[in-house]
This record gives structure tokens, C-alpha cells and sequence, in this order.
């Protein structure tokens, strides 16, 4: 498997600049506790090698239901149009969604983060796991838009403002399977703060699909087998839903109603502030408590969609 050599390679590298380090009273300590995390994910890794290859992606089944483990979600937020106020709502998003799954009892975990100005989210990446976690959020998936006097704005005129919101199901290992040959693998240092020692080692992963483009990153983890994990789970859910688009037919009108391009026009709802109400376009119904939704008050909406 291609990119497990790769990643063996990489961390064989690693281990012998860490070794160097071993002479440095400083710093022995920390190069040798990571020697032994590297070691670990090497045995770890080699042992994956071995493992037999599962059904293909041209065996999916056309149940999109199917394959798919229901209680683990991919949650990417983005901010689209609006500049830095569109960075500014996709905080608000992310705090909504992160308040509903706190409220639900579900467990959040962070893959990925990139931020603009004043920390506002460019793009954000969630794991969520609790009890149907994907069928509470799947329909929340498409752009979201919002209208209100930017905190930043001196003459109390309105904005509108886009981001995009796009919910990813775990499809399970054994029911799709990508060709290792097909994947790019990259290893970098991880930017975040964490400590002195958060960039000593590349423990960030950066996949890529070769004949599709798509490209998934993940620095969460101290360990970069658990980044390549998140990563491959990401990579499978958004190669599914590649695939189960393409047999429903109209790829393009598929993804333009889930996602769209994040231009101000295309929306599934709009939080406007001025009204206190948020309207979802696609069923035509407004709620007049856009503050309480917005702290994760989300349950209504969710049941008027899933009633539909």
C-alpha cells in the first residue's frame, strides 16, 4: 500500500532527527518520548499493511442508507460570501451546532481549522458522535445566509453575508474502499498552539484523491496515525457521497441543492437579525426566536424538516 510506505518513510526519517536530539539534556526527554509514539505508530502501521482489502467502491450499494453508521457525522462549516462578516457567522454556526450537540449529549471532536482575521473560522472541520447523530443533521447541509448590522459596520447599514454548511456520514470501512494507488500522502507540522513541542514533529496529515482532486486535512491529533485515520474516514464519507450522488443522477443539480457555490442567492435559510426570524426556503417556514436557535435551540427546525 502506497501511502503506508510513504508514512513508514516519513517516520523512519523523523525518528533519526529525533535521535539527534537524544544528546541534548533539554530535549531528551521530550525526543525520546516521542521516539516511543512513533515506534508505536509504525508497529501499528505495518500491521494495517497486512490487513485483506474490502469490497470496492463499484460494489456500493445503492441504499443510500446503507453502509453508513448513522451515529457519526462529519460536520464542515465555511464562510462564503460577506468577507470578514461571512467568517463571523460561521463562528455563529459553529457555535449552534456545537451547543446542539452538547444539549443532545453528543461528543464533538475537532479535525481540522483554519482561521481568518480576529480568529473569524475560514473553515472548520467537526467529527460528532451520539445517537443518530446523521439523521438529526443531514438536512442541514446547503447555504446558509444571514442578514444584520455587522459588528464592524460604523453606519448601521445591513450586510448579507453567506457560509456553507455540509454534513458527512462515516461510511463504514468494509463497504468502501479506496485504492491506495489512487491516494496522495503528505505529512506536515501542525501550526496550532499546544505547546512547545506541538511543531517539533509532522504529525498533520494531508490526503488527496489523485483522479477526483479532493484533498483532506487533519492536524487535531498528537499522533499522526490518528490524523491519517480521520483523514481516511473523511476521504471515504466524501468520495460516498460522490458516488451515491452520481446514482441518483444529476451530480451538479445534487450538490448545487446540498451545498451550492456560497453566493449570496443561493440559500437553504436565512437568519435574519433585524426581523428576529430564521426561514428555511425549502420548506417555507419561519421561527420568530433566532437568538435561542442560534444557542442551539435546534430541535423544531430539525423535526419540521424531517416531517416534510
Amino acid at each position: 500500500m502506497d501511502y503506508i510506505q510513504q508514512q513508514l518513510n516519513d517516520i523512519d526519517k523523523r525518528i533519526s532527527e529525533l535521535k539527534e536530539l537524544l544528546a541534548d539534556a533539554d530535549l531528551a526527554d521530550l525526543a525520546k518520548t516521542e521516539i516511543e509514539e512513533l515506534e508505536k505508530q509504525k508497529l501499528e502501521l505495518q500491521a494495517s499493511a497486512n490487513q485483506p482489502m474490502s469490497r470496492s467502491a463499484d460494489t456500493l450499494t445503492t441504499d443510500s442508507d446503507a453502509g453508513i453508521n448513522p451515529n457519526i457525522a462529519t460536520l464542515e462549516i465555511r464562510s462564503a460570501a460577506g468577507g470578514d462578516e461571512a467568517g463571523i457567522f460561521a463562528g455563529d454556526l459553529l457555535r449552534m451546532y456545537t451547543r446542539f450537540a452538547q444539549i443532545k449529549g453528543w461528543r464533538i471532536e475537532e479535525i481540522d481549522r483554519s482561521e481568518g482575521n480576529l480568529r473569524q473560522i475560514k473553515e472548520i472541520v467537526l467529527k460528532i458522535q451520539g445517537s443518530d447523530v446523521y439523521n438529526n443533521l443531514k438536512y442541514e447541509s446547503g447555504v446558509h445566509r444571514v442578514q444584520r448590522v455587522p459588528v464592524t459596520e460604523s453606519s448601521g447599514r445591513i450586510h448579507t453575508s453567506t457560509a456553507t454548511v455540509a454534513v458527512l456520514p462515516q461510511v463504514l470501512e468494509t463497504e468502501f474502499v479506496i485504492n491506495s494507488s489512487e491516494i496522495g500522502f503528505e505529512a506536515f507540522r501542525s501550526g496550532g498552539a499546544g505547546g512547545q513541542n506541538v511543531n517539533k514533529v509532522s504529525t498533520a496529515v494531508r490526503l488527496k484523491h489523485i483522479p477526483t482532486g479532493i484533498v483532506v486535512t487533519c492536524q487535531t491529533e498528537r499522533s499522526q496515525l490518528q490524523n491519517r485515520e480521520n483523514a481516511m474516514s473523511l476521504l471515504r464519507s466524501k468520495l460516498w457521497e460522490m458516488e451515491q450522488m452520481k446514482k441518483v443522477g444529476n451530480i451538479e443539480a445534487k450538490r448545487a441543492a446540498m451545498v451550492g457555490t456560497g453566493e449570496r442567492s443561493e440559500k437553504i435559510r436565512t437568519y435574519n437579525f433585524p426581523q428576529n426570524r430564521i426561514t428555511d426556503h425549502r420548506i417555507n417556514k419561519s421561527w420568530h426566536n433566532l437568538e435561542k436557535i442560534l444557542e442551539g435551540d435546534l430541535d423544531d427546525v430539525i423535526k419540521a424538516l424531517q416531517h416534510t
